[in-house]
């Protein structure tokens, strides 16, 4: 009972965390873990009355770590990634944890009292989801839902979509000028091959580190530095390896060709992705990209061919 006692405070202190964390982007779900908690409270009042009726008044501290069996929780304030829906899946796993903790405790218990109201909470924790269902509907009504729907889209594109777009940008447009300068300059598939291998891979780890270092989005809310630095400096190298593997075709001009028809397609999926997500117009978003490629590869292949 000790164990369930502080098992209970754990988790409504932990539900309080993740609302604190959701009020400001997403107030509809941090009162459904506000209520969640409320919950809980309910449920570690009931315990301590009949400890203290059992038991006395000194109740040991008896934590889910000290125990073997539970799965371990990383502090709220620690998950600077996580989304509404991760949250949602830590609380489901917190409500099975303590429903099959009741069943357990249930039957080892020898005592009328301690044996039903084990039985009573493990049957509140199973019944917990279509409680939550419950407060979703009161709380997250549809203009809420709208919102926050909004809400982690916004987020979604600042933090995955935005790195990762300006990595492939930056990839596919300013490697074309080295790449096929080398290839121009030398007539030769395999040394333009390494050219643009060496270019991909180093601006993918500068365009990685830039992304990073330059913002920790704390004050703009874009997420965690690594991760973004990650997705923009792995797009940033996808970028610039797409028309750099077509020069392991050994004949030059066929190598050429094939990387030209790859970057054709680079600047289509770049203006893809800005109709897709940043809401710009398709044939505009394709002016751009198409303009900004040619003069990077006018460039390359005018210096090379000097």
């Amino acid at each position: 009972m000790a164990l369930a006692i502080g098992a209970e405070e754990e988790d409504a202190r932990r539900y309080r965390d993740m609302a604190e964390r959701l009020a400001p982007d997403f107030p509809g779900s941090a009162r459904v873990f506000d209520a969640m908690a409320v919950e809980e409270d309910g449920h570690r009042r009931l315990l301590i009355d009949l400890f203290k009726e059992k038991f006395g008044d000194h109740i040991p501290l008896v934590r889910r770590d000290d125990v073997r069996g539970f799965v371990r929780h990383a502090p709220v304030w620690s998950m600077r990634n996580i989304s509404v829906d991760g949250f949602r899946l830590d609380a489901a796993t917190m409500e099975l944890e303590a429903q099959r903790l009741y069943l357990k405790a249930a039957e080892r218990a020898t005592d009328p009292d301690v044996r039903k109201l084990l039985g009573d909470l493990a049957a509140m924790e199973a019944q917990h989801e279509r409680k939550v269902e419950e407060l979703e509907a009161e709380h997250l009504r549809e203009s809420v839902r709208s919102e926050e729907d909004a809400t982690r889209r916004r987020m979604f594109v600042m933090q995955v979509v935005q790195p990762g777009l300006a990595g492939l940008i930056d990839g596919s447009v300013s490697t074309l000028a080295p790449i096929f300068a080398a290839a121009f300059a030398t007539q030769n598939s395999f040394s333009a091959f390494l050219v643009g291998l060496a270019a991909s891979i180093g601006a993918g780890i500068s365009m990685g580190l830039t992304e990073a270092l330059s913002d920790d989005g704390v004050i703009t809310g874009r997420g965690h530095p690594w991760l973004r630095g990650v997705v923009c400096g792995v797009m940033t190298a996808i970028g610039g390896l797409g028309h750099t593997l077509p020069f392991l075709i050994p004949h030059f001009w066929t190598a050429t060709v094939v990387a030209g028809v790859v970057v054709l397609a680079e600047l289509i999926a770049i203006a893809w992705i800005r109709w897709r997500y940043m809401d710009t117009k398709f044939h505009s978003a394709m002016g751009q990209v198409v303009l900004g490629g040619l003069l990077v590869l006018a460039a390359g292949i005018f210096i090379g061919s000097a």
